[in-house]
């Protein structure tokens, strides 16, 4: 989720869902250690608990990066072994690592050694011409015993040659079973996982044999459904509606306007919110026009907004009048 799940964009999920982990996008430990780390590390009171995933090779530097991750307030360091992008490969990290478990498990084991927080890897179930029950098992046994307790599994696996970082999202199969197994055999450790989950219904299901489900694609282009994520999964009462979450984010939009921000760079999250409901392509339209102009504030989000819940109500009328009509007849 490079360049999608920014400080904003977790501000904004936050507004939706109470209780569901929010990730960063993946943040290089040369970005942390030597880049603008005020910039690539703020977030926001709101978005706990929150994960900050890395990715490196190196265990020193790793280690170096999880401490200060700690010390700004992270809740949990992840390691991504599992991103199959070019920039990736030609640094040595993300997926290419699944060639390298015992590496993987000297850098979660530096990893724990300097944070108190919990450290956690997310994975493929393997790459190339890899055997994934091989693959996927010994990655994960050889840092369970460096001390690595949960995992997020991929369950496709990445082909780093032939294939694009969008064509490895969707072409090579998934294989669900698998990583059910993996939490069947090791059922001490906490099993999480992602790849093609489109809907809560899908994670619901998923939840039946693994500890926890990631949804990244989903989430953001449609992130109404995390408006119900903490009444289906987690059983608390009420959804939050779209319109809510709107009103509810406009107090962090209104400080980061403050400080310099451009609305757009905010807003962009927001496309998807109302998705599929009347009114949603004029939301677009406003937050994607209004919102680059110079000097754009919340008053474009409430005409946005306004042209959602215009458009909604004949409809909720016409629905209503229906009702009424069926219960007298």
């Amino acid at each position: 989720m490079m360049d999608w799940t920014d400080r904003h964009c977790r501000a904004f999920h936050r507004t939706l869902s109470r209780r569901t982990k929010l990730y960063t996008e993946m943040l290089t430990t040369g970005a942390i250690l030597h880049g603008d780390r005020a910039r690539l590390l703020a977030f926001d009171a709101v978005e706990h608990p929150v994960a900050l995933q890395l990715g490196g090779s190196e265990p020193a530097d790793l280690a170096e990066a999880a401490r200060i991750g700690e010390a700004e307030g992270y809740d949990e360091i992840n390691l991504n072994v599992g991103c199959p992008s070019d920039r990736v490969q030609s640094g040595r990290f993300g997926a290419c690592l699944m060639r390298e478990p015992q590496l993987v498990a000297d850098c979660m084991a530096a990893i724990g050694a300097a944070v108190k927080i919990p450290a956690t890897v997310k994975c493929r179930i393997g790459v190339d011409d890899q055997e994934p029950e091989e693959s996927l098992f010994t990655l994960v046994d050889l840092c369970a015993q460096a001390g690595v307790t949960e995992f997020v599994v991929h369950a496709r696996k990445a082909w780093l040659k032939g294939l694009s970082p969008k064509e490895n999202r969707d072409i090579p199969p998934l294989d669900y079973p698998l990583v059910y197994r993996l939490k069947r055999e090791r059922p001490d450790l906490t099993i999480v996982i992602n790849g093609g989950v489109g809907t809560l219904d899908e994670a619901v299901t998923h939840l039946d044999q693994v500890d926890g489900v990631m949804m990244g694609r989903a989430a953001y282009h449609t992130p109404g459904l995390l408006g119900e994520a903490d009444q289906r999964i987690f059983g608390e009462v009420g959804a939050v509606e779209a319109a809510e979450a709107v009103e509810a984010y406009k107090s962090y939009v209104s400080a980061e306007l403050a400080r310099g921000t451009h609305l757009a760079a905010m807003t962009r999250h927001m496309l998807g919110l109302f998705h599929g409901q009347a009114g949603a392509r004029a939301w677009r339209r406003i937050l994607t026009v209004e919102g680059v102009k110079p000097g754009a504030g919340l008053e474009v989000i409430d005409a946005a907004l306004a042209a959602v819940t215009t458009r909604s109500r004949p409809q909720e009328e016409s629905l209503a009048g229906g009702l009424e009509a069926g219960e007298a007849a």
